[in-house]
């Protein structure tokens, strides 16, 4: 049986290539997919081999399969498996853009909710991003919060923080398109990091003080600059975003020491991987949450998606990508348009 999956063959060059599928062994199930979501920003940096990416680290190389997220179907599975059911939906997460992978049956979360559409779930893993940023910030309610950059992650982690009770939510982003989106999802306030009086609007905003807390989604070290400048006194900061490049000094007594500031991690990687604790989940509880989210209506996707395309594109797509610093905000490969 044969499948498709997407591959990084060198800088800037994505194609569609054909695999043999593998025969499953007792404790396996086969998932075919029916969707899976780009994360630009992590997918662009690999693709063109950025410092601190899989293909651009010490030691890294092409070629490099792209993809972390979606969601699809049980169509096969070995003879051990008791917690699932051929037609079961499933999310799939950590298996590249591809028709189908085989995945160890324990490590597969159930789609339970009928009522929730295969697409909005392929954004799980997306959003487990997002919820482990907002989480580590522990928000109180009341509290001010900022979230720096409006890419996919920052406009779910702003959804989120307004769950949190966050009062007000303020966003910052260079593109006009984007900050409408946010105000249309909840954001009080929206600004371009590089409009005139950028700081002090932040602090009017809220309340004058600065944000308690703030995500901070670009990965860029300008953006961390400017937000150890407008946080409050106190305050914390979310590393949610990849900062590839530390290009910009940043002097750690005056923005951080003597001001009192919390600089988080909030990489994948510092996830709870047994058990969740407080501000450290686990990836299925919350895939769960998210699930939960969306069935409640909750949390939006639809907004996010610029475009459902067939992987047969992908060479097109990624070279958009590799064109273009701002990529648009959520491009999902559609698994069954494959002809």
């Amino acid at each position: 049986m044969t499948g498709y999956y997407i591959e990084f063959e060198s800088v800037g060059n994505a194609v569609l290539k054909e695999f043999e599928i593998p025969q499953l062994k007792d404790d396996e199930v086969l998932l075919e997919t029916d969707y899976s979501v780009v994360s630009a920003g992590t997918e662009r940096a690999n693709l063109m081999g950025m410092p601190n990416t899989q293909t651009g680290e010490e030691g890294g190389s092409f070629p490099h399969y792209p993809g972390y997220c979606g969601a699809g179907r049980v169509v096969a599975m070995g003879k051990a498996v008791t917690n699932l059911n051929i037609g079961d939906r499933a999310v799939i997460a950590w298996g590249g853009h591809r028709s189908h992978l085989v995945k160890k049956a324990p490590s597969v979360l159930k789609i339970e909710d009928d009522s929730i559409d295969s697409l909005d779930a392929a954004f799980a893993n997306i959003v487990s991003f997002s919820l482990l940023g907002v989480r580590k910030l522990k928000i109180e309610l009341g509290e001010s919060v900022m979230i720096a950059g409006m890419g996919i992650l920052g406009v779910f982690a702003l959804q989120l923080a307004n769950l949190s009770g966050a009062v007000p939510v303020v966003v910052s982003d260079l593109d006009p398109v984007r900050r409408e989106l946010a105000l249309k999802l909840g954001a009080s306030a929206a600004f371009s990091p590089a409009e005139d009086g950028f700081i002090d609007k932040v602090k009017a905003a809220t309340g004058g003080r600065g944000p308690d807390a703030v995500v901070e989604v670009t990965g860029s070290a300008a953006a961390l600059q400017q937000a150890l400048e407008y946080i409050a006194w106190e305050g914390r900061i979310s590393l949610l975003g990849c900062t590839r490049i530390s290009d910009v000094p940043i002097d750690f007594y005056k923005y951080v020491h003597r001001r009192g500031v919390s600089l988080i991690g909030a990489h994948t990687s510092t996830r709870a991987k047994q058990e969740s604790a407080p501000g450290r989940w686990t990836e299925h509880d919350d895939y769960r949450t998210f699930l939960r989210l969306v069935a409640a209506g909750k949390i939006q996707t639809r907004p996010l998606i610029s475009e459902i395309v067939s992987p047969e594109a992908a060479h097109d797509v990624y070279a958009r990508l590799a064109e273009n610093n701002n990529p648009p905000l959520g491009i999902v490969f559609d698994w069954r348009k494959i002809k």
